[in-house]
């Protein structure tokens, strides 16, 4: 009788986990319906008429509500940026979409993340690269993200406290490097450290910035492409 009403009560609970993760995976679902929605109200202003479908299939499954403060699960999967903590926010879905297909990462690549923020991009990046190395200059934020990041397994994930503007010579040179903060002007280690070919997606402004698509020639000149109008948080320095 005892071990009867163990097993129900196992299977209750088993039931239970299940139902919450289908919960999630609907909402993941909707989220990549928005962004789709989305991309199509500007996609002719911004030149994507669509994105990347394995950057779609791992946005529906990293479970973005384990990166974000416990008062704002109940938001995790809106089209929206989200505070994070110490003045830092993690970007809307959509930008996190379109910022990742502009980097048009491989299987075989390594990435440089500037601005680890709260993870999430971090393990968008790590389900489509061979390697991702990601800086975050705020302690209290870098180590929460790798608590987390290792808590779920993206083992393919390397995290730094330190200034991003020097980007990661140890490393270099990277396939693709990935800035989610905006400087006003483009870090000249971050070009140096990209491999030819390679490309370099970072918003650049003040109030207001233009996401850019900065891609390194084989001779070393750079091309760059403006995107769209954006909103980051400042880059901070040491």
């Amino acid at each position: 009788m005892k071990k009867a009403l163990l097993a129900v009560l196992v299977l209750a609970v088993l039931s239970a986990k299940a139902i919450a993760a289908d919960e999630f995976a609907a909402e993941r679902q909707q989220m990549i319906e928005q962004i789709n929605a989305s991309l199509a109200s500007i996609s002719s202003a911004i030149g994507i008429e669509k994105l990347d479908p394995r950057v779609l299939a791992v946005m529906a499954e990293v479970p973005r509500h384990e990166f974000v403060p416990a008062d704002q699960v109940v938001h995790a999967y809106k089209d929206r940026p989200l505070p994070i903590g110490h003045g830092q926010t993690i970007s809307a879905p959509f930008i996190v979409a379109v910022m990742t297909d502009l980097l048009r990462v491989t299987d075989t690549d390594t990435v440089l993340e500037v601005g680890t923020g709260s993870g999430y991009q971090s393990a968008v990046l790590s389900r489509l690269a061979k390697k991702v190395y990601t800086i975050e200059i705020l302690p209290e934020l870098g180590l929460a993200a790798r608590s987390v990041l290792e808590r779920l397994g993206y083992d393919n994930v390397e995290t730094k406290i330190g200034d991003g503007y020097q980007g990661w010579p140890e490393h270099a040179p990277f396939d693709a490097i990935i800035v989610t903060a905006a400087p006003d002007h483009i870090p000249p280690a971050l070009i140096e450290q990209l491999k030819p070919n390679g490309r370099l997606v970072i918003p650049v402004g003040d109030l207001v910035q233009d996401l850019l698509v900065v891609t390194k020639n084989a001779d070393g000149t750079t091309t760059e492409d403006r995107i769209v109008p954006v909103r980051f948080v400042p880059f901070l320095r040491n």
